[in-house]
């Protein structure tokens, strides 16, 4: 049992971490929490004072913030449901024995450690190419006219490939899950008549509950925050303008800080609306 003084050694140890993590995350939101109460442009005239909440008022009425987030949300759903849904396939396959088994998970796990630029890149330019790109070539040979993904089906485009890159994290969580359950229930719901759908959606599927709330929460605090796969693919073009791509362009290429602050406080705002949201489910699943 630890004493009083190990805890209190443990705590002097840690805090210089705590601190350091503390400031990691302060010193940046309130910065942008500051910045957005002033009208500030960088390349127009600097710091031109303060503005209360004007930029709050600008930057939620602009006629681009609820396609935004209408963009967002609609991201994050798809590519959770491919995610889980392809997850839960690719996992029951591997935890089948067959010949090369650790060559073929290290092969479906590797998407994962891909910069998101370059498998944007790679999508874009091999893949989604209307004339050079492979899915170009498989429409001709089949006689049909190609098509241009990332103009005629942008949010789908961009959800695929979002998909391809986060795929294996859930596949990696899923069947870790899958493996720590216990063979010999399956061989008893076998015996007693239970077919392969019963024994997947009766007993598989209970068991990766918890596992499946974690792939959602944490894929959903990283999705919200997508930005160089449509940087790279559309520029927030043909509808695919998430509100981090919207609060870029407000930073950048408007070059105001005030109002890019402003959504960025928006966006804090969302993330954590949907972490609570998550939470109370993955606290649902944890406590049954």
């Amino acid at each position: 049992m630890a004493t009083r003084h190990s805890r209190s050694a443990a705590r002097l140890m840690m805090a210089p971490a705590v601190i350091l993590l503390l400031g990691w995350m302060l010193v940046p939101l309130t910065m942008t929490l500051y910045f957005s109460f002033k009208k500030y442009l960088p390349m127009r005239g600097g710091d031109l004072g303060w503005v209360g909440f004007d930029n709050f008022v600008r930057f939620v009425s602009s006629s681009a913030f609820w396609p935004s987030v209408t963009a967002t949300l609609t991201l994050v759903l798809g590519v959770l449901v491919i995610t889980v849904i392809l997850g839960i396939l690719i996992a029951l396959l591997l935890d089948q024995p067959m010949w090369g088994q650790g060559v073929v998970r290290i092969m479906v796990i590797a998407p994962f450690f891909v910069m998101p630029t370059v498998s944007a890149l790679v999508w874009k330019n091999i893949m989604m190419d209307p004339i050079n790109g492979f899915l170009g070539h498989l429409t001709r040979a089949v006689g049909l006219q190609p098509v241009d993904w990332l103009s005629q089906a942008s949010m789908p485009a961009i959800t695929l490939i979002v998909s391809w890159e986060w795929l294996p994290f859930a596949t990696l969580i899923l069947l870790t899950a899958l493996q720590s359950l216990d063979r010999e229930q399956l061989e008893a719901a076998e015996m007693d008549g239970a077919g392969p759908f019963a024994r997947f959606f009766f007993i598989m599927i209970p068991h990766l509950a918890r596992a499946i709330t974690v792939v959602i929460l944490i894929q959903t605090i990283f999705l919200l925050s997508i930005f160089a796969e449509i940087f790279v693919t559309t520029g927030g073009a043909f509808g695919t303008k998430t509100l981090t791509y919207l609060i870029y362009q407000r930073v950048v290429e408007s070059q105001n800080i005030g109002l890019g602050s402003a959504g960025g406080i928006y966006a804090v705002i969302l993330a954590n609306i949907v972490a609570i949201f998550l939470m109370r489910i993955v606290g649902k699943n944890l406590e049954a």
